[in-house]
């Protein structure tokens, strides 16, 4: 089934980056997919429009009980021009998994692909051709309730950014050093 997703276009696209200065999320296309979500609407007013902040009230639950998902897949530039995705509906599949986990209504699965591939249409000169880059593709729900108490959000965004990406680790593939804490926990006592 199609959609209705309202497309506002960009008044000026921004310069893109070369595809030697990528490196990973530090540019944004010029457009993004919202789609909102409260208890009486459920999913509604799907839209791709500009790139932009997003503007949230201090008290919003993402905030203070971080009820929030993400996924990440890529888009790519075959030989022939044809845009390629990398499994989006498994990707979209394992959003409601982890909507589910944190009490987060779940996307109809046909509208979000839907969604992706139109954001990836509409940007789509933003994916970069050299060899090792890609379009990030990011899907993210927030939580954007403004109440501190302790409950599931009653309103949502899902939101789609893509980013033009090169390697992840710069000077490649190589194991990140990270500190684990074995005397100081926030929740429990420690072992």
């Amino acid at each position: 089934m199609v959609h209705p997703i309202s497309l506002e276009r960009t008044a000026a696209g921004k310069p893109k980056p070369r595809a030697d200065q990528l490196g990973f999320g530090k540019y944004f296309t010029d457009h993004m997919f919202i789609m909102d979500y409260d208890s009486e609407s459920g999913w509604h007013h799907p839209r791709i429009l500009p790139y932009q902040p997003i503007q949230l009230d201090p008290a919003t639950k993402v905030f203070h009980y971080a009820q929030t998902v993400f996924e990440g897949l890529k888009a790519y530039k075959a030989a022939d021009q044809s845009i390629r995705l990398f499994r989006p509906r498994s990707n979209i599949q394992r959003l409601n998994r982890s909507n589910d986990r944190l009490s987060i209504p779940p996307i109809d699965e046909e509208l979000a692909l839907q969604a992706l591939k139109e954001l990836v249409r509409v940007d789509q000169d933003w994916i970069p051709q050299g060899e090792g880059t890609s379009l990030y593709i990011r899907p993210f729900v927030i939580a954007t309730e403004p109440a501190l108490g302790v409950a599931p959000s009653r309103r949502y965004q899902f939101i789609i950014i893509l980013s033009p990406v090169g390697s992840y680790f710069a000077e490649g593939v190589r194991p990140v050093p990270i500190h684990v804490e074995s005397d100081y926990v926030r929740a429990v006592a420690g072992d």
